[in-house]
């Protein structure tokens, strides 16, 4: 039962390293857009390389945090449940948290088909959005799957 979680982790570790290089791309790519700028040669695109690269961070770097439980939490409204009540809340929140991003990743698919029928790119250097739309959709599956190691994590009594 651990192999799957193993593949698991390292997609999640796999798809935070592309955040993470994304991250500094934009950093980079700000940073030499402001001296170009300076000197009076801005460069093309960039507005639009950091608004997809920022959903690519996004998108790619929340199944991490969620595997390493790096969100916030709310508990000292558990802290007053008894452990079964504590594993049921956890559950039920998990539960919900799929259903979400089911959903999201559902429409993003959707959203990333239609991007890729009409051919729409961004408006300077012609990128297409489709890519995008399909990856962070594709971190959504994952982001489903680190929720169901949760709940097994949970009623393993391993989580916390």
């Amino acid at each position: 039962m651990t192999r799957p979680f193993d593949i698991l982790r390292f997609i999640c570790k796999l798809l935070s390293y592309i955040a993470g290089t994304a991250l500094t791309v934009m950093m980079f790519l700000t940073v030499a857009d402001v001296f170009l700028r300076a000197g009076g040669y801005p460069f093309v695109g960039t507005y639009e390389i950091v608004s997809l690269l920022l959903a690519v961070v996004i998108g790619f770097g929340i199944p991490q945090v969620s595997l390493d439980k790096g969100h916030v939490f709310m508990e000292f409204l558990l802290e007053r449940f008894s452990q079964r009540g504590r594993n049921i809340m956890n559950t039920f929140t998990r539960l919900l948290c799929i259903l979400l991003f089911a959903c999201i990743g559902y429409n993003l698919i959707l959203v990333g088909a239609s991007y890729q029928a009409s051919g729409e790119v961004t408006a300077t250097i012609k990128l297409p959005f489709y890519p995008v739309a399909y990856g962070v959709a594709f971190c959504c599956l994952i982001e489903c799957f680190v929720f169901i190691y949760d709940i097994v994590i949970i009623w393993r009594g391993q989580y916390e």
